[in-house]
Formats: structure tokens, sequence, C-alpha cells
């Protein structure tokens, strides 16, 4: 397959600002279809990337378009339909985080994707930044020594709650099925996905939205490490905060600012590399390769990564700490 046919479902903030304009300057990519139930947004935007075919129906959109691959960047709630639809019409899925809003949702997805023999990638920019790659090549090559502690955390501005409206049920779920899923994620992903011996986890309902808006979770890991989580969307912060930082017994390296530090020669020596991009530059170059890395796989050329199963891990450990904030104890994971 040299070029992969595919179609957008979902037009608004995120596929607007990162995926639409990524997949419409892919060579080997043809947008062949948009479908939201926005008209003129459709309209709109199939001017802009020169898409014809405009739906606001997928069962629609999948029956009257040849389509190899399906890109869904609608809101959590609608993903276990979506994707199911797509998958079990033929096409290779790529879906926005998180994968569901349950477990039990998350499994179903997973399981037509194998019985389909379809490819189920799962969006996790974060893995795909320039210096979050780099960091964890130090931390696979034991650069940084053995890691022991994994500091990481989420905390967003409030207007962030008023744009994006995070209710249950309407946009998919409390902080811990979105950023802290993101974090505990991204932070396992650095450590090369140790087991999780067991977890704890606090939350709290600042804001009145009926979820949870704030989490603190520690997770005991079963070679004796230990991850630190924390996320909000009700401090008081000016701007955005995120951050991860690994500590080795050879070394430390930190996201946000980018810094590595290690033990040579009996000093510790600064070793970041230099030029790396910031900002705006940094958000669209991760949703780049990651997205080019979904096109590579579809057209055969390498494993995908980020996939349903491990997704479906995720949950698990999700599911295990919302045990932990209802029960007020830390969890044991079964093996």
């Amino acid at each position: 397959m040299q070029t992969v046919r595919i179609a957008v479902v979902g037009t608004g903030g995120i596929a607007q600002l990162a995926h639409l304009p990524v997949l419409s300057k892919f060579p080997d990519v043809e947008l062949v279809a948009l479908c939201d139930h926005d008209r003129m947004k459709l309209r709109f935007l199939g001017e802009k990337y020169g898409v014809k075919s405009l739906f606001t129906s997928v069962e629609e959109m999948l029956s009257h378009t040849e389509i190899d691959a399906v890109d869904i960047c609608v809101s959590t709630e609608s993903h276990v339909d979506v994707a199911i639809a797509a998958l079990e019409s033929g096409a290779h899925v790529f879906v926005e985080r998180p994968l569901a809003l349950t477990y039990s949702e998350a499994a179903r997805i997973v399981d037509v994707a194998r019985r389909a023999n379809r490819l189920l990638m799962v969006g996790m920019n974060n893995r795909f930044q320039p210096d979050a790659m780099i960091l964890r090549s130090f931390i696979e090559a034991r650069e940084l020594g053995k890691v022991f502690y994994v500091k990481a955390g989420w905390l967003r501005r409030r207007d962030f709650v008023q744009r994006g409206d995070p209710r249950k049920g309407a946009s998919g779920g409390g902080i811990l099925v979105n950023e802290g899923l993101v974090l505990i994620d991204f932070a396992l992903w650095m450590l090369g996905f140790p087991d999780v011996e067991k977890v704890s986890t606090t939350a709290h309902s600042i804001l009145g939205l009926g979820v949870e808006d704030s989490i603190v979770a520690l997770l005991r890991l079963v070679h004796g490490g230990t991850i630190f989580i924390e996320a909000s969307w009700a401090a008081r912060v000016e701007e955005d905060i995120f951050y991860c930082d690994v500590f080795g017994s050879d070394g430390t390296g930190m996201l946000n600012p980018f810094r590595i530090q290690k033990i040579m020669h009996g000093n510790l020596v600064n070793v970041t590399p230099s030029k790396m991009e910031q900002g705006r530059e940094a958000f669209q170059r991760s949703y780049q390769n990651e997205l080019r890395h979904f096109i590579g796989a579809v057209r055969g050329l390498h494993p995908v990564v980020s996939t349903g199963e491990e997704a479906l891990h995720r949950m698990r450990l999700v599911r295990a700490m919302y045990r932990s904030i209802e029960q007020r104890e830390e969890i044991q994971l079964e093996p």
C-alpha cells in the first residue's frame, strides 16, 4: 500500500489543531472523508483541506467511501461505537485517548480489532515528543543507572474546564481517566512498562463537576520502584504545568524544562542536548511523529505501538485506582 486513504471522524479542537494539518501534509495520505454532526464546520474544513466526501453519519461514511483507516477524534463517550463500526468495516483505527470511558468498553474495542485483524492505535502523543524520546533512550541505555523513582504531573488552568466542559458521560469522565491516564502511560513507557504491584489514589472534587477534578496517586512497582502522579483541573496556576522527573542511581532526567544530568568521572554533569524544539513546535512535532508512525504501520512498514492491548492494561490500572479512591485504601493488583 503506497497511499493510505483516511477518514477523520470528529472535527473539533484536536482535529483542527493537530490531526488535519498534519495528515494533509503527508504525501502518502489521502484525506477521503470527514464526518461530524456540525454541517457548517464540515463544509468549511472540506473546502480548506480539499475533502469532497462529507458526512454526518459514521455508518453512511463507511458504506459509501473506500477507506483504509479511520482517525477518531470524537468525544470519549462515542469512541466505542465509532471504533467498533470502523473496525468491523475493515478499516484500521487510530483513536485519541482515552480509548474508552471504562475497562469493559475498552475490552470490547480491543476484542473487535483482534477478531477483525485490524490495527488499533491509541493516541499518546507525549510519547512522541523529541525530548521525551531522548530521555527514554538515556533510560534504556542505563545512562541514569537504576531508575527508582518517577514523578509526573499535569496541572491545568481552570479556564480549561470552562472550554472543555469535562463532565462524565459528556466528554469523557473525570481527570483520572483523562490527564491521569496520560501520566500513567507516560511514566510506564519511560521505564519500559514495568509491572505494577499496588496502587493508592486519593481524589478531590473542588469544582462541582460531578467527577473528580484532582488526583494524587502512588504506584508501587514489582521491581521496587515508585511512580508518583498528580493531576488537577482545580489548581490555581497561571499556565498549564506538565512535567516528568526521572531519578536514577547515576543521574536525573527532567521534562519541562528538559534537562539530563549524569555522573561522569565522579561529577554530576549536564548532558542535555541543545537546540530542542519548544512550545507549539514541540506540540506539533509530537503529532507529526505519532501520526507518521500510524500511517507507516498501516502501510506495513513497521509494527504499531501504543496498541489497544496497552491501552487496556492502563484502563485496568485506572479501574484499580478508582477502587482505591472509593475504598480509601491501597489496592493490590492481581498478577
